[in-house]
């Protein structure tokens, strides 16, 4: 509808401050509100829209409470062999996925029949960590953060949850991991 025909069924747009559109600011003419056209919501229907999206919300955070509660099922722990012992040094490290599919976990050979190997990724941010075997401790370059290698604890910087450690297995060898640990417990 134009505005010749609006103001015909008397549907024009009167400014809130009564001047007729040409004196109104540049603001007001790039968008004219039709007050008389104006939708406006009861108190009832907005307490109801509240009181829906906060049930919503709630059922929402329930159901994740009751999630986390149960715990997400785990697969049955398998073998794997990871490297034999011959391929690292004492103070080497490699990288591996360990169950296939997961974010990569490093071994890191501390003696010589001493290994250990944790998720590489930091628990601060998921900056990838390096082993400073001599120092016996795991560094975060990003934020200067630093865990202790044979527990994967943090001793310094902004992390505060220990890696997850994969548990490990030497047998004929090569190195197996069994299963991993999780950083809460």
């Amino acid at each position: 509808m134009s505005d010749s025909e609006r103001s015909e069924v008397g549907l024009e747009t009167v400014a809130p401050d009564g001047r007729p559109a040409a004196e109104q600011p540049k603001w007001r003419r790039d968008f004219p509100v039709d007050w008389g056209e104006d939708d406006y919501v009861s108190r009832r229907d907005l307490v109801k829209f509240i009181v829906l999206t906060s049930g919503a919300f709630t059922i929402g955070q329930a159901w994740l409470a009751v999630k986390s509660l149960m715990g997400s099922p785990t697969p049955a722990a398998q073998s794997v062999a990871i490297a034999g012992t011959e391929e690292l040094a004492v103070g080497g490290a490699m990288t591996f996925e360990y169950p296939e599919g997961s974010t990569p976990r490093l071994l890191v050979r501390t003696g010589s029949d001493a290994f250990v190997a944790y998720d590489q990724q930091c628990t601060h941010l998921q900056c990838p960590v390096v082993p400073a075997v001599a120092d016996g401790k795991l560094h975060c370059p990003c934020h200067n953060g630093w865990f202790d290698l044979e527990t994967g604890r943090p001793l310094a910087g902004p992390p505060r949850r220990r890696l997850p450690r994969v548990l490990l297995e030497v047998r004929d060898g090569t190195v197996y991991a069994t299963g991993v640990e999780d950083s809460s417990t």
